[in-house]
């Protein structure tokens, strides 16, 4: 394995992401950036019907050349990427990949490689190739900050993403190796987003941002615009700014190509449209109530013992929206066990209002889990009864992740119940081929006439 050191890593970066083809990429980790596209898509044409997309369509009253997914309308590219983007967080439904930048990698990345894409005329095998040099740039700037740059309270979705997007686009253009290590320099002058905005509609417009900002970086960098060189680890640079009260890993680093954290570290794609810290303890509970068939009204109590991160992320015990409700530990533990699952429709108006959920969020509180490591995803849930039983369950992993991965047709069934939301015209099932089989695509503004 050779090494890297973090002084040298825009450079280095920009030899790999330009050089970059579809060639070099295993097999196996396209088809990992296949299905992230998929679902990507997916949730983005749901989130169309939510107020934060809403908000971000409409900053742009002039028609453009760029789609905006599952409204039947265009705008110019720069706000066709910013609409796309934050839809497809607005529902908090995209994946995420904790041991790769503390976040949700695809969602930075695939409106920007849509735009691009219809707008170059490129093949749906260019994308591919595309979105792993920008998934494996998020990973190599993520390393040496974190956890300390999340745990300080950045939002790496948006600070560590909008260098994905710039890698992506660098990738997709074809910008050399001058101009690739440019887009991420500038791209280092752009990262925002707090964490105190979780549970509102600005969350998801951290995503709209990064998409916006890594789109913009490339393009600067391809007409001609300069960064310092060493404006992501140089003294003062975005490592220095951004690392948080850590110490950060300043060592050696892998060398960009030589490992693949798409294969190795994956991708983990989302079960339930909510918080991802929540996911074991959801499935946990639905889990431990029907294997005892326990009713709402038998609730006596129950306790769900998470990680330190999952109780700084779940802020709202008595949430009031239904961007709120995705951070509420209490409302998805009771929804999931009044209903059996938490989808969609959880988070409607109606949903929040219902009695026997609200009856049983009272009697739900969530504890740190001391044993477990600040940004475990695992949990354990107690549901005591009122005639004094109690039953428990402990799940380390949500469902859904890298190693253990929702089958083709859950994630299809997803794809469908995401597309049915759209607030336009969508070919479901036209897309959902085009996009399942991504490579064979020769024209991605074909597939964008779907969506």
């Amino acid at each position: 394995m050779s090494e890297l050191r973090t002084p040298q890593l825009a450079d280095d970066l920009a030899a790999f992401v330009a050089d970059l083809s579809g060639d070099d990429v295993p097999d196996s980790g396209q088809r990992l950036a296949e299905r992230a596209i998929l679902d990507t898509v997916g949730v983005t044409l749901a989130g169309t019907a939510t107020a934060a997309a809403d908000a971000a369509f409409g900053t742009s009253l002039e028609e453009g050349e760029t789609t905006v997914l599952g409204r039947d309308e265009t705008r110019p590219l720069s706000d066709a990427v910013f609409a796309n983007g934050t839809a497809g967080h607005a529902l908090d439904f995209d994946d995420v990949a904790l041991a790769v930048m503390d976040g949700h990698p695809s969602v930075p990345m695939v409106a920007p490689l849509l735009a691009i894409g219809e707008r170059e005329q490129a093949s749906g095998s260019d994308l591919v190739t595309a979105f792993v040099a920008g998934f494996e740039t998020q990973w190599h700037v993520a390393q040496p900050i974190s956890p300390d740059h999340y745990e300080a309270g950045w939002h790496a979705t948006s600070t560590v993403g909008v260098f994905g997007a710039a890698a992506a686009v660098a990738n997709l253009l074809g910008l050399s190796k001058a101009e690739t290590a440019h887009a991420l320099n500038i791209a280092a002058s752009m990262p925002a987003g707090l964490k105190r905005n979780f549970g509102s509609a600005t969350k998801p417009i951290h995503a709209g941002q990064a998409a916006r900002s890594g789109t913009t970086a490339a393009l600067l960098a391809a007409e001609g615009a300069t960064a310092d060189s060493a404006a992501i680890a140089g003294d003062r640079g975005f490592f220095d700014l951004y690392r948080g009260d850590g110490e950060g890993d300043d060592g050696t680093r892998v060398e960009p190509g030589s490992e693949w954290a798409i294969v190795e570290d994956g991708i983990d794609v989302k079960r339930y449209p909510c918080c991802y810290y929540t996911h074991a303890a959801i499935h946990a509970a639905i889990g431990l109530a029907a294997d005892h068939d326990v009713a709402p009204d038998e609730i006596d109590a129950i306790g769900v013992f998470a990680s330190q991160g999952a109780a700084d992320a779940l802020h709202h015990d008595d949430p009031d929206t239904g961007l709120e409700a995705k951070f509420s530990m209490p409302y998805l533990i009771a929804h999931a066990v009044v209903h059996g699952d938490v989808e969609l429709a959880a988070f409607d108006d109606e949903r929040l209002e219902d009695r026997t959920v609200q009856s049983v969020r009272e009697r739900v509180s969530l504890a740190v889990d001391e044993d477990r490591s600040y940004d475990s995803n695992g949990a354990r849930v107690e549901i005591t009864t009122r005639d004094g039983e109690t039953y428990e369950r402990n799940r380390d992993q949500p469902p859904g992740t890298h190693e253990d991965p929702l089958s083709i047709e859950q994630l299809h069934e997803k794809f469908r119940m995401c597309a049915d939301r759209a607030v336009g015209d969508v070919d479901v099932e036209g897309a959902l081929a085009d996009l399942d089989s991504l490579r064979s695509v020769d024209d991605v503004s074909e597939l964008l006439e779907r969506l």
